[in-house]
């Protein structure tokens, strides 16, 4: 089969799987009492990345590992210059203070440390356990101030992703099934992505760190592009900073330290992907800084500012391969 034909059944496999995911594990977390905030911010946040880690995951396993990491840094970079400034374009964002104080400096922490790790030129397993256990500090930070959230905050949240009518036991039944059923559609499309996304760098003669930069990073951020356009075109722009900064900063640590658990030996990075594809992801996200803390309001001056900047990088890269 072409590998055209493998990306584009796997994409629609991840899309369809990570929404599933989302959506009904959103619901059941809710029923079982789980605050709507901590849904947002972790579970929403995780599912949105559920093509990312199936990637990583399989690639790791496959011998491209670049192509999970690169993967990541693309997905990023489209997160906070593409998704975040379409979203600012649509309607401008008021940034909360949560986000100012603890997920922005998790996501720049989280950025540097990947760098940092990466200069030797390979990542490893150890490098993966550094990497989860900052996931697993970032979440309790959040757990910690969810607390003391905003009632403001709280409500979006609450009719965002809560459940509260009384359903049926059947309907609960149902709404797990779909959760596997997501499951099981992000694991398949991962595996048809990979597969036709190193045929496709193979038949072009470019690294498999590029593809992940561009083609797959495009793909997989699909579903942080569908909850969060969606969510500012509701008026609901707490949501789309926490799911685009959650998403971000999950990716570097949960989801690529997860992936690189699985490697059999380690992921030496692409000479592209270590000068150009890691600084450019981690100086997005020093510049997110200045641009949240400015008035607390991600403009739409500035919105067209990040989506004409992620343009200029997209075209560098497709530039650098003709």
């Amino acid at each position: 089969m072409p590998a055209a034909v493998w990306i584009i059944l796997g994409l629609a496999g991840l899309v369809v799987g990570a929404e599933l995911i989302v959506r009904h594990g959103a619901k059941l977390a809710a029923r079982l009492g789980v605050p709507s905030i901590i849904v947002g911010l972790t579970i929403v946040s995780l599912g949105t990345s559920a093509p990312e880690l199936a990637v990583g995951i399989d690639a790791v396993r496959s011998g491209a590992g670049s192509l999970a990491l690169g993967n990541i840094a693309g997905t990023n970079v489209a997160n906070l210059l593409l998704i975040l400034g379409l979203s600012a374009a649509i309607r401008p964002l008021s940034i909360q203070r949560q986000t100012i104080r603890i997920d922005l400096p998790g996501m720049a922490i989280a950025s540097l440390l990947l760098l940092a790790l990466s200069l030797d030129g390979q990542l490893t397993v150890l490098d993966g356990m550094v990497l989860v256990a900052v996931a697993l500090v970032y979440i309790a930070l959040l757990i910690r101030t969810a607390r003391r959230e905003p009632p403001q905050v709280a409500a979006e949240y609450e009719s965002e992703f809560s459940d509260r009518p009384p359903h049926p036991a059947g309907e609960v039944v149902l709404r797990l099934v779909l959760v596997v059923t997501g499951i099981a559609l992000v694991v398949l499309g991962a595996d048809w992505l990979v597969r036709g996304s190193v045929d496709a760098a193979q038949a072009l003669g470019v690294p498999d760190s590029l593809i992940g930069l561009t083609i797959i990073a495009l793909g997989t951020s699909a579903p942080e592009l569908a909850t969060t356009v969606v969510a500012t075109v509701r008026g609901d722009p707490d949501i789309a900073i926490g799911n685009l900064i959650g998403s971000s900063t999950f990716n570097l640590t949960a989801i690529l330290g997860t992936s690189l658990l699985f490697a059999h030996q380690p992921v030496v990075l692409d000479p592209e992907l270590l000068w150009f594809g890691l600084p450019v992801m981690v100086a997005v996200a020093l510049i997110c800084i200045p641009v949240f803390i400015s008035g607390r309001v991600v403009s739409r001056l500035e919105g067209g500012l990040l989506v004409t900047g992620y343009l200029a990088y997209l075209t560098y890269l497709i530039a650098t391969t003709i």
